[in-house]
């Protein structure tokens, strides 16, 4: 087998770090090529370098452009937020096979990437996503009924709103699953991650909203399903990790070997499937809305969620009202007329966004 060029963009974060991983597990498969990341961690991006001696690395945006532009079989995109919008625009307009760790640039930029990307050339990271392109594989595209994507429910999962309000940052930081970052923790305790994920797969696998659903499975185990038309409901199972993710978007279609360990099916165990408050929990059904709407919405939705994030974090908002926040934001929200979107229409709604929650948060009452 052929070995991979590969280039990973945001190499210091969870995502990349768990990639440099497989590559060093598996160096008769992958070979590291290019490496970016945003400058967080200089010290650890250093390490990386000399680990992998790649033929291009750099720290910021316009790194991660030009590392994504460079030829090699599959870039990585694991750079946190919109900013990752250029590199993923940058890695379809060379051609490269692009495995997707960073939603928000397919979220944000929608028929942008749409556009650009031939058949086959995203190959989805997030473990849903990639869970459904797996489950995907037993039947043909016009025989699905419904996809079903899996959610933890977080670490508020029961609760009422009026417990929500008094949530704390370092309770909202703790997942029952999964060690991740601070934005992307926060979403999943406030359900902006799944809303964010309905976009994606609609986005990703061509199905209408009203044939995407959510079910809480707090034990994660598996990881999202396909609904065919016949009533056979096809899922892709295994830990709560995203090592099978991460390996399959750098090794597609094929597998890599013991990327991760098997579940043990010697020990008794139970799952459990319960519906998703929408009362309490709105994120979803909002995102559903901004994604119906589509145009800029998503990218409002998106943005308006990383500022409310913020100051939830700071200690200027309530944990509920991030995405009461984010409901209000894109209320004010005048979506654009024109089917033709640019980069800068959209990366303005972002910074138009930004500027709306960020009075809203001070008590303004409108956003403009």
């Amino acid at each position: 087998m052929k070995r991979r060029d590969v280039v990973i963009l945001g190499s210091t974060g969870s995502i990349g770090t768990q990639a440099l991983d497989i590559v060093r597990a598996h160096p008769e498969r992958f070979r590291v090529v290019g490496l970016t990341a945003g400058g967080s961690n200089p010290a650890l991006f250093e390490a990386q370098v000399a680990e992998f001696a790649p033929q291009f690395s750099g720290l910021g945006e316009e790194a991660s452009i030009a590392a994504a532009a460079r030829g090699c079989d599959v870039v990585l995109n694991a750079v946190t937020g919109a900013v990752g919008l250029r590199p993923t625009l940058a890695a379809l307009e060379a051609g490269n096979v692009l495995a997707l760790a960073n939603k928000e640039s397919l979220i944000i930029g929608g028929p942008l990437v749409r556009d650009l990307a031939r058949p086959g050339q995203i190959v989805p990271v997030d473990s849903e996503h990639s869970a459904i392109a797996q489950s995907l594989r037993a039947g043909t595209r016009a025989e699905v009924r419904r996809l079903v994507l899996t959610a933890s429910g977080g670490p508020f999962r029961g609760s009422s709103r009026a417990e929500l309000e008094r949530v704390t940052p370092d309770q909202a930081l703790t997942h029952p699953n999964f060690a991740m970052g601070k934005v992307i923790t926060t979403n999943s305790a406030t359900l902006v991650n799944k809303g964010l994920e309905v976009i994606e797969a609609h986005l990703l696998f061509d199905v209408p909203y009203d044939r995407i659903d959510v079910v809480v499975h707090p034990q994660q185990l598996i990881h999202s399903m396909v609904e065919f038309v016949d009533g056979a409901v096809v899922a892709q199972l295994g830990l709560p990790t995203m090592l099978v993710p991460i390996s399959l978007g750098m090794g597609w279609p094929d597998r890599v070997p013991d990327a991760e360990t098997p579940i043990d099916w010697t020990k008794a165990a139970d799952w459990r499937f319960e519906p998703l408050d929408d009362d309490v929990f709105p994120a979803v059904s909002l995102a559903r809305a901004a994604g119906e709407r589509g145009s800029t919405a998503p990218a409002v939705y998106n943005a308006a969620n990383e500022e409310c994030v913020e100051a939830f974090h700071d200690g200027r908002l309530a944990f509920p009202e991030i995405v009461d926040t984010i409901s209000r934001v894109l209320g004010a929200h005048g979506v654009p007329s024109k089917e033709n979107l640019t980069v800068d229409d959209v990366l303005a709604a972002d910074s138009w966004a930004r500027e709306a929650a960020h009075r809203m948060i001070r008590g303004d009452l409108t956003a403009s």
